[in-house]
């Protein structure tokens, strides 16, 4: 018998040469080999009398070979290999391309089953290049899995068969039994050995919901041990709440939903255990009202509050939201950025140490080594998912284990959430506030620009203001003279005579800072932009946007655009601009224009590009799933969910004997986690 650590080179097989290729797939070791699972199935198990086969169907047919296939060379390069097939009813013909060694094993008089697409008519099917297989002892589930050139699928079938053969009874059991119980789950054993080499479909059902929950349950367990593994107590437990005193002078009613999450929130900072929440909701759901609910009961208890913004441009925006909703309060708060002159910086560290600012509001300049709090309780960041790991694990250093609470603008999917802040609770707001317009959204064609064009200054000349988003085309300097040859067209043309101005990412902070305040002191009609102004931006007189190119854009990031508009109590419009020729591009575009729910269009957005693509890029540090999907297997990854809290809750540190192999597993992959 094989251990599982052997390396894969030693199977009977593979050897050095083919070792290599296996490696190229993940495949190192005898056990990665056995987690190698197929990508596809071939369903030889149904079979199909040709007679009944329909035209363009995939399917497996049981046939003997009329006659030794028939050579005919077509032109260089492309010979073919003709033979009829019967199955004593009908007959099909076969067609083989360019190989003569696999014509030569359709011997005349022998057995075969046939799978493929059925082609042809009616009157005489046909299926080119099947799979072919010996009759007797063939009709089962065959695997397909992912190839690399030089190793195909049949030869990994083969290797995989010596795997499980030589590695009897070497799989662990990982899963609880009485986890397998309550969740109606077979043993390991059988999961693996049916996901290769099914007996029929449902035991293929059976295996795969095995592995799929145990995929997920490790993942989220792992998860639940990051976020309660050194988070010793914090001393910033919050004694009074003071949440409804604030929520009461407020010169609106907050929503059901913010109520709920500041009570939430508050709550957690109650507890001796430091919070760790992400606070999730649409543009304009209102999360800067309930930070600041939370804010002025961290500063009555006596903590200070710090709130780190990816952009200047957004930290601004905020400081300006807490001069409004903090006036008459008596919180001193300051703003601290990159730009900040070092006299000011020096007073404010000067402050922030004795404890007279109760709260700072900052980017990056917040998590330098000679800023020291007096009494850091809580930690707020903005969009998480554009600070790296240190950044965050830097402010938070800055406290006495603080409590932690994420905001997000990102709507992102239930079950992408729990995956990726699977070491955070989270708070959604699914409400908007009263008051709020819907932005109306319009998909058109690049040929009905000169009509965008007109109806954008409409608006313009009725006072109002306007964004105009660049295309979105490579980053680097040509993504500036993009930026700047599109604004100076419009200047030069068809705004001519109307201020535009000019924002992109390479602009130094001062730059963007006097654009921002031309642009919301009206000095600026139109504003060309590249996608810095996706996040944080509220001028609530600019009512209308314009976005070119915007199939280049995921859907989430289009709404987080559109999101910069409807800001003030004016109906706002957002056109999108594309002359893609692909329905997959109008589709996605099409559901821009019939809803504004950022969770829906969210969810869309994961259906299309998949969790990894989901931000642009794969920032959220998961493992690639092997086998679950996040698409089609939401039931289990919620029972799985379910199935890791109860299991945590009852043997938090995975101490018991029975979660010996369990604590293996989880281990491994915590360390992949943490990195």
């Amino acid at each position: 018998m094989m251990k599982l650590d052997t390396d894969i080179q030693f199977l009977k097989g593979v050897g050095e040469k083919r070792a290599k290729l296996l490696n190229k797939l993940g495949v190192f070791s005898v056990g990665d080999l056995l987690r190698f699972y197929p990508r596809t199935y071939e369903d030889m198990s149904k079979i199909k009398k040709i007679s009944q086969a329909q035209i363009g169907e995939v399917c497996c047919i049981k046939a003997i070979v009329d006659r030794t296939p028939k050579e005919s060379r077509i032109r260089k390069g492309l010979t073919i290999y003709k033979t009829d097939v019967t199955d004593g009813e009908s007959i099909m013909q076969i067609t083989i391309f360019n190989s003569k060694y696999a014509a030569e094993k359709l011997k005349e008089g022998e057995e075969f089953l046939f799978f493929g697409k059925i082609t042809g008519t009616l009157w005489k099917k046909e299926m080119n290049s099947p799979e072919f297989i010996k009759a007797e002892g063939g009709d089962r589930i065959r695997p397909i899995y992912p190839q690399t050139e030089g190793l195909s699928s049949r030869t990994i079938e083969r290797l995989m068969k010596t795997a499980l053969l030589n590695t009897e009874g070497e799989l662990k059991e990982i899963l609880p039994q009485k986890t397998r119980d309550r969740y109606y789950l077979c043993n390991i054993n059988d999961a693996v050995n049916n996901i290769h080499f099914p007996k029929d479909g449902d035991y293929l059902s059976y295996a795969r919901r095995r592995l799929v929950f145990e995929e997920f349950y490790i993942l989220q367990l792992s998860l639940m041990l990051i976020k309660c593994s050194g988070r010793g107590k914090t001393s910033a437990v919050i004694k009074d709440d003071f949440s409804e005193e604030f929520i009461s002078d407020l010169p609106f009613t907050m929503t059901g939903a913010q109520e709920r999450s500041v009570g939430e929130i508050v709550n957690d900072m109650k507890n001796d255990v430091p919070m760790n929440r992400l606070l999730q909701g649409d543009v304009g759901s209102g999360k800067t009202a309930v930070a600041a609910a939370v804010i002025y009961t961290a500063v009555k208890n006596g903590f200070q509050s710090a709130l780190m913004a990816p952009t200047e441009i957004l930290a601004k925006q905020h400081y300006k939201t807490f001069e409004t909703l903090f006036k008459g309060t008596g919180i001193n708060f300051a703003l601290m950025t990159g730009s900040t002159k070092q006299s000011e910086k020096n007073e404010i560290k000067e402050k922030l140490k004795t404890g007279e600012i109760g709260f700072i509001i900052g980017t990056h300049a917040l998590i330098q080594d000679d800023v020291v709090f007096s009494n850091l309780g809580l930690v707020i960041t903005d969009e998480q998912h554009r600070f790296g790991v240190k950044q965050r694990a830097a402010l938070n250093s800055k406290g006495d284990n603080p409590h932690v609470l994420v905001m997000s603008a990102t709507p992102i999917p239930r079950t992408l959430a729990l995956m990726i802040y699977g070491d955070l609770d989270i708070s959604v707001l699914d409400e908007l506030p009263p008051g709020r317009k819907e932005v109306v959204t319009y998909y058109v064609t690049g040929d009905k620009r000169p009509r965008v064009y007109s109806y954008i200054k409409k608006y313009l000349d009725a006072g109002f203001q306007g964004y105009a988003v660049c295309p979105l085309i490579e980053e680097g300097e040509s993504e500036i003279a993009a930026a700047e040859d599109y604004a100076e067209g419009l200047r030069k043309g068809a705004f001519m005579g109307y201020s535009v101005g000019l924002l992109h990412g390479r602009m130094t902070p001062a730059e963007k800072e006097k654009v921002m305040d031309d642009f919301v002191g009206g000095k600026i009609q139109l504003l060309v932009s590249t996608t810095v102004i996706e996040v944080g931006v509220d001028v609530p007189n600019a009512v209308i946007m314009l976005v070119e190119n915007a199939e280049r854009f995921g859907l989430s990031q289009l709404h987080q655009l559109r999101g910069r508009i409807g800001r003030g109590s004016e109906s706002s419009v957002c056109i999108l601009i594309s002359d893609a020729g692909n329905g997959e591009a109008k589709r996605r575009l099409e559901i821009m224009t019939k809803t504004s729910d950022g969770f829906k269009i969210a969810d869309e957005d994961l259906k299309m590009r998949g969790p990894g693509d989901f931000f642009g890029s794969r920032q959220h540090g998961l493992p690639e799933l092997r086998i679950a999907d996040m698409m089609t297997d939401t039931q289990l990854l919620f029972e799985s969910n379910k199935a890791a809290a109860e299991t945590h809750k009852d043997d938090p540190r995975l101490k018991k004997p029975e979660n010996a192999e369990l604590r293996r597993a989880v281990a491994r992959l915590f360390q992949k986690l943490r990195g």
